[in-house]
């Protein structure tokens, strides 16, 4: 994979055709069930590499965020300054038509509006319009001790309701511990967490901020918020896929 930036691609890629082999159905009905659903492998062991590797590239990002600093928690995330690495465009592109048809079917169960269009350039530039311009792409990076707060990516106004992370590295061979979480607040309930091991080029779609939960009463919002348990040796890097700009 050549980490190469582009805008626009003339024709499905690899990426996209491993995007668009997965099991839909099933994908749909963890998330409708979990909240998060994990993928088939997207990502080759070199391509992974490849993205670790441009982490140093100071020139490939906008900014860097150190999380403690910042009371995030403890390690550094970087967001891609745009336009990304092409494997990560196309990613996106390749995500959105898939995950606007459940996007939409949880608003429809919400009683909200959809303000998603069918494309994602018409989506971003919609959130470009309501002053949401950055690139939201993010990678990130934990060493030992590390470990990443409950939180909810959000920016302004204009939300996509899904995200995916990808991971990069092999747990309990480049590090362990630093789980993914995510921690459901059940309408009229205690919340309910899950924990996922990231395989390598594997993605998990999640919930951006809440989903549709049926109830006595019929649909609720089941309000999420997500993070990463502490890497407890080696380092895990991750990709962050953000369906709004910042």
């Amino acid at each position: 994979m050549t980490l190469t930036t582009t805008k626009r691609r003339a024709r499905p890629s690899g990426l996209a055709r491993r995007v668009a082999a997965a099991d839909w159905p099933a994908l749909t009905g963890e998330l409708n069930e979990l909240g998060c659903a994990l993928t088939p492998g997207l990502l080759d062991p070199a391509d992974c590499r490849a993205l670790i590797a441009c982490y140093d590239e100071d020139r490939r990002f906008r900014s860097t965020i150190d999380m403690e600093r910042h009371r995030f928690g403890s390690g550094q995330y970087r967001y891609f300054a745009d336009p990304p690495p092409e494997p990560v465009q196309e990613l996106r592109e390749a995500f959105y038509p898939h995950l606007l048809t459940i996007a939409r079917d949880w608003a429809d169960k919400l009683g909200r509006p959809a303000p998603w269009p069918d494309t994602l350039e018409e989506w971003l530039t919609l959130c470009h319009d309501a002053g949401q311009n950055k690139s939201s792409q993010i990678l990130l990076r934990y060493g030992a001790g590390d470990w990443n707060a409950l939180h909810r990516d959000l920016f302004g106004e204009m939300v996509f309701p899904l995200q995916v992370v990808i991971g990069l590295d092999e747990q309990g061979t480049d590090y362990t511990g630093g789980e993914f979480l995510l921690v459901e607040q059940r309408p009229r309930a205690q919340s309910r967490g899950t924990t996922t091991v990231l395989p390598p080029g594997h993605g998990l779609i999640f919930t951006t901020r809440d989903r549709p939960v049926r109830s006595a009463r019929g649909w609720s919002a089941g309000h999420v918020r997500h993070g990463v348990s502490t890497v407890r040796s080696g380092h895990r890097h991750s990709l962050g896929l953000v369906f709004h700009d910042a």
